[in-house]
């Protein structure tokens, strides 16, 4: 019994001396409270109620030579006991949790933070937030993307904490979600304080190819190109440029939508309200060529102020086709008001009307009967343009080339480039048309054709043109006459191409001479095989070109007067050599 009691006491006493052992061992990963025992040059003994003291680099003090014994200390028990029987204290540690376990009691996820940037790390920067570090995303430093951020460095922020995850210390900040938030804020506030047709001063954001975005103060309006000047604007930057301070009107307003349209021109009296009083109609002004369209060209008179130059309003002579024919843009040139429709905002404007107009006096210049000359220009069906002046242009009518043929086309008397010399026969200033004459301009051959020509006379000539009936020889001089195809062998002719071709050099006698009727009749035949009077008979004026007797006609007698021949031959229709054989 004695021996039971014995073991029961030594069980006793060494569950004792375990209890006692515990209590003075210190509770690891816990802040406790310690006492400054003493402090040495590099280390300060800290006594935490365990077995040992604790030892403290002196380096985790924030001051170490304020550091006294006695003096009461929170401490972090990393290890109640290490292999050496002692304790193992930090002081930093125990800040550091201090700290974190404030900030996560304190803040939330949402929460507004201050904090001051302490420097740049990997994808953003490093800011102290009531002692403790967290990371500001490069993202979310600002409502921009920033490229540059020295500048951060050392200065205190307001920040949202977007993310807090206690177990791992960590922290997200955002500065740009608070700056978003506290800008729309700004812009609901604005918005209600914006009213329509007042006037607001704002910063040039942004310029797009349809307007100019302006801050203001806190919301962006829009500018849109038509509104961003009175004139004409091919893009928004001839107008304003970025960060530019502008005045402009507020045209309205969509608080649903938060949007604002601007309008710089409405800051700025309308040019177009005294228009008529400042460009009355016949004003003569100087302007610039803005603009050029395949109708006409744009003229700025002012800024804001534009007339348009019709082609046909170019020039008093000259057919313009395309504006960019005459005018490059940047030209200045002069104009006189044609007409001014304010409702329309528009002006019609004239360049001819500056100059003098030649047809006014085209008619004293040029009076019917005098002689011009001048390069022959073009061509139409029925004549021929000559001009005589740059503008000024003539027409030659076919009938008016020869006295001695018809000419079906111009080509048969003229070229393109050749010089002429012309008689003007007429004149219509209103219609601004001149009828020359080139016939006129030369003596007429038949007047003098008796003195030159006799009957029985032999000439020499070349066949120019061929008939069904017979073939027409230019003599010397220009005159023309006939061999009628009774007249061009004493054996029978059933076709004149068999006999005669078109440049073919002829010997003929001149049977009849006929200067009223402009008729001369040849003949190829010898002499003598009839007499005079029935060889002149045979180019006797048929019944159909007298307007009396039968249609049909007798060998011998279908000669006729030149002019006669070449309609009955021709039709009027267009001659060549071609055609003729």
């Amino acid at each position: 019994m004695l021996k039971k009691q014995e073991k029961n006491t030594a069980k006793l006493q060494e569950f004792a001396a375990l209890l006692e052992g515990s209590q003075n061992q210190a509770p690891e990963q816990r802040i406790v409270k310690g006492m400054v025992l003493e402090v040495r040059p590099n280390e300060v003994l800290v006594d935490v109620g365990a077995k040992s003291e604790g030892v403290i680099p002196a380096s985790e003090f924030a001051d170490p030579a304020s550091v006294k014994p006695g003096d009461e200390v929170d401490v972090l028990v990393i290890q109640s006991e290490n292999d050496e029987g002692a304790v193992v204290l930090s002081k930093k540690l125990a800040d550091e949790k201090i700290k974190w376990e404030a900030v996560f009691q304190r803040y939330q996820e949402g929460s507004i933070v201050k904090g001051v940037v302490k420097g740049k790390v990997r994808g953003g920067l490093l800011v102290d937030v009531a002692g403790v570090d967290a990371f500001l995303p490069g993202s979310q430093i600002d409502l921009t993307p920033v490229h540059e951020t020295d500048g951060f460095v050392g200065n205190e922020y307001e920040f949202k904490l977007i993310k807090l995850v206690p177990e791992r210390r960590n922290i997200i900040l955002s500065r740009r979600e608070l700056l978003e938030e506290q800008l729309a804020e700004k812009r609901r506030a604005l918005l209600d304080t914006l009213t329509v047709g007042e006037k607001r001063k704002g910063r040039v954001k942004n310029i797009t190819d349809f307007g100019a975005f302006v801050d203001l103060d806190g919301i962006d309006g829009l500018i849109h190109i038509t509104d961003l000047s009175w004139g004409r604007v091919k893009h928004p930057s001839e107008v304003v440029q970025p960060e530019q301070e502008v005045e402009v009107v507020v045209l309205d307003v969509d608080r649903e939508r938060a949007r604002v349209s601007l309008g710089l021109k409405q800051a700025q009296p309308n040019p177009w309200d005294t228009i008529e009083a400042k460009y009355p109609v016949n004003a003569r002004l100087r302007g610039k060529v803005v603009s050029l369209a395949p109708y006409g060209a744009f003229v700025e008179l002012e800024p804001g102020i534009e007339g348009l130059v019709h082609v046909s309003e170019f020039s008093w002579t000259r057919k313009v086709a395309r504006a960019s024919d005459v005018l490059q843009v940047g030209d200045e040139v002069d104009v006189a008001v044609l007409s001014v429709n304010k409702d329309e905002q528009k002006i019609a404007l004239g360049i001819r009307q500056t100059e003098e107009n030649p047809w006014d006096t085209v008619a004293e210049r040029y009076p019917v009967g005098t002689r011009v000359k001048g390069k022959v220009r073009n061509f139409t069906g029925y004549g021929a343009f000559v001009q005589m002046e740059d503008g000024i242009d003539g027409m030659i009518h076919v009938s008016d080339m020869s006295w001695t043929r018809k000419v079906n086309h111009p080509s048969e008397v003229l070229q393109k480039g050749q010089e002429v010399e012309a008689v003007v026969l007429e004149i219509d200033t209103a219609g601004q048309r001149i009828s020359l004459g080139l016939k006129q301009a030369q003596e007429d051959p038949w007047t003098t054709v008796t003195s030159n020509y006799a009957v029985g006379q032999t000439v020499k000539g070349k066949v120019s043109k061929i008939a069904s009936f017979g073939a027409f020889v230019e003599l010397e001089g220009g005159v023309d006459g006939l061999v009628h195809i009774s007249q061009i062998s004493d054996k029978h002719v059933e076709h004149v191409k068999d006999a005669l071709q078109v440049g073919q050099e002829v010997e003929a006698r001149i049977v009849r001479i006929d200067r009223e009727e402009r008729r001369i009749g040849l003949s190829l035949r010898p002499a003598g095989e009839a007499t005079p009077e029935e060889e002149a008979a045979a180019f006797d004026l048929p019944d159909e070109y007298k307007g009396e007797g039968p249609t049909g006609l007798k060998a011998g007698q279908n000669i006729v007067g030149l002019a006669s021949a070449f309609d009955q031959a021709f039709g009027g229709e267009e001659w060549s050599p071609d055609s003729a054989k």
